[in-house]
This record gives structure tokens, C-alpha cells and sequence, in this order.
């Protein structure tokens, strides 16, 4: 029999528009699915993410999405940076921490400065990523990743997006926009949420056992 080529594998929408989230998702499914953003749908209005948890909002993302795309796999992640010595903020905050006009940027300046003068654990940090998958306004499953580290002094690093350029993972000597792509896509949390995913992925995005959202 002939092997699949990736034109016939599935299409699994992704509820973001972080390009560097659909870059990543991309290479962490190559092989699994194609992948497609909301800059496919312009006019698709902005999902509000009013839940307290990452796992409240990824549900949120991927059963609205969902609902707007029927019969189609969305896959929704929400996902940010804890640091406990600062009460776990950014936490769910993470991509708007600096304000309603936020950037990366932004974001990186105002939590080194929160965190000028500590050392040792008040610099403890961990990514954690939750990942929902949602067809016809129904959950089909979900999955969390973590990796711990710390906050550096200094951004190094160009790689990545966010908070990559001042998290250093633990075990490692260099920051997470420092590390190659290839190790950065082995450790991280999102890649760890995608390597617990991956082998239930295919049979989901076909199977029909739901969970209603509410």
C-alpha cells in the first residue's frame, strides 16, 4: 500500500495567532498533520481568554473555535511563565504581562525588573503549556507540559519568542533562545505536552467520543 504524502494528511487548525507558536507547532506535528492558523480567517474576532487556569483557557480557545469551524480538529494551547517567588505571576498573563499594549520586549523589561536584586530560588521559574483539542464545539482531549528552570540577569539568545531569551532550563548553561531549535523542541513545555499528545493525536483527530464543553 502507498504511503500517506503530506497533501493527504490531516488539517488541524490551530486557535492562535502567534506565528511563533504555529512555527513551533508546525515542526513539533511535522509528520502527524498540516497545520493552519486563525491568520486563515482575518475576520475571525478575538476569543476572549477570561479563564483563571491555562487549562480554563486552551478549553475556552479550542471549543470556540470549534464551534466556528465545524467538523474540523482545533487544537488550542495556552501557555506561560510561572515564577513563584512573584506570586506565579506572569502566569496567565504572560503574553499581555506589560499592559494592553504588550510585546515580548516589553514583557521581558518589566519582569527582570521585578525580579532586579534577587538571586538563587526567588529566580525560579517553570514554563507550563495546556493543550485542548476540540471538534463541534466538543473536547476530544487534553494535556499539560512543564519545564522548569530559571530567570536569567541579562536577554541572551535571539531564537524562540517570548520569555525564551531570559528563561534558562534547568540542566542547561544557556537560555532557551539560545539553544538550538532542535533541543528547544525536545524540552520544552510545549514539547513535552506534544510528545504525551502525539501518539493519542491521529486516532482523535478521527475518532467520536466527545466531551461537551460548556
Amino acid at each position: 500500500m502507498p504511503s500517506r504524502t503530506p497533501a493527504q494528511k490531516p488539517v488541524l487548525w490551530i486557535a492562535t495567532r502567534n506565528r511563533g507558536k504555529t512555527r513551533e507547532f508546525s515542526q513539533l506535528l511535522r509528520g502527524v498533520c498540516r497545520v493552519r492558523d486563525l491568520h486563515g480567517l482575518p475576520h475571525f474576532p478575538e476569543i476572549r481568554e477570561t479563564g483563571k487556569s491555562f487549562a480554563a483557557n486552551a478549553r475556552i480557545k479550542a471549543c470556540a473555535l470549534s464551534r466556528a469551524l465545524p467538523n474540523h480538529p482545533i487544537l488550542a494551547d495556552d501557555s506561560g511563565l510561572v515564577v513563584p517567588s512573584l506570586g506565579g505571576r506572569p502566569g496567565v498573563y504572560s503574553a499581555r504581562f506589560s499592559g494592553p499594549q504588550a510585546t515580548d520586549q516589553s514583557n521581558r523589561t518589566k519582569l527582570l525588573r521585578l525580579l532586579k536584586g534577587k538571586s538563587g530560588f526567588l529566580r525560579k521559574a517553570y514554563f507550563e503549556a495546556w493543550l485542548v483539542i476540540a471538534e463541534n464545539g466538543a473536547v476530544l482531549g487534553s494535556v499539560s507540559g512543564r519545564v522548569w528552570g530559571q530567570i536569567t540577569h541579562v536577554e541572551a539568545g535571539t531564537g524562540g519568542f517570548g520569555y525564551d531569551s531570559i528563561f534558562q532550563p534547568k540542566g542547561f548553561s544557556k537560555t532557551l533562545g539560545q539553544l538550538p531549535a532542535i533541543t528547544k523542541h525536545r524540552i520544552s513545555h510545549r514539547a513535552r505536552a506534544v510528545a504525551k499528545f502525539k501518539p493519542r493525536l491521529s486516532r482523535l483527530l478521527k475518532t467520536s467520543r466527545l466531551k461537551k464543553c460548556i
